[in-house]
């Protein structure tokens, strides 16, 4: 299933919304979207993740190339990810610099 993705801008807030699947094959399109998102100076990146139905490692490796792109007072913050990804993201420890919201 191919990712969809897209970026809005809601306040101090960036959102990117995903929908699909997060694999190595469309976290090319995530990336782009998250260089976009870097540049707005938003304090917080929220990331919806509610339609993705399954997240490989190439998933993991968008969320650290996301931490790394946004500047450390940026809070990035994954919203809405089924339960297997956010174990995903769990047992990776990318929880202590992402928080994992059901909001």
């Amino acid at each position: 299933m191919p990712l969809s993705v897209s970026l809005s801008i809601k306040g101090d807030t960036t959102v990117i919304e995903l929908s699909g699947e997060l694999d190595a094959e469309t976290a090319g399109d995530f990336h782009q979207t998250i260089e976009k998102a870097a540049g707005h100076g938003s304090t917080t990146v929220e990331i919806r993740m509610a339609d993705v139905g399954y997240m490989a490692s190439a998933g993991l490796r968008s969320l650290v190339f996301a931490r790394q792109k946004v500047a450390d007072n940026v809070t990035i913050k994954v919203v809405g990810a089924i339960e297997p990804v956010c174990r995903t993201i769990r047992t990776a420890g990318l929880d202590r610099s992402i928080v994992i919201s059901d909001e």
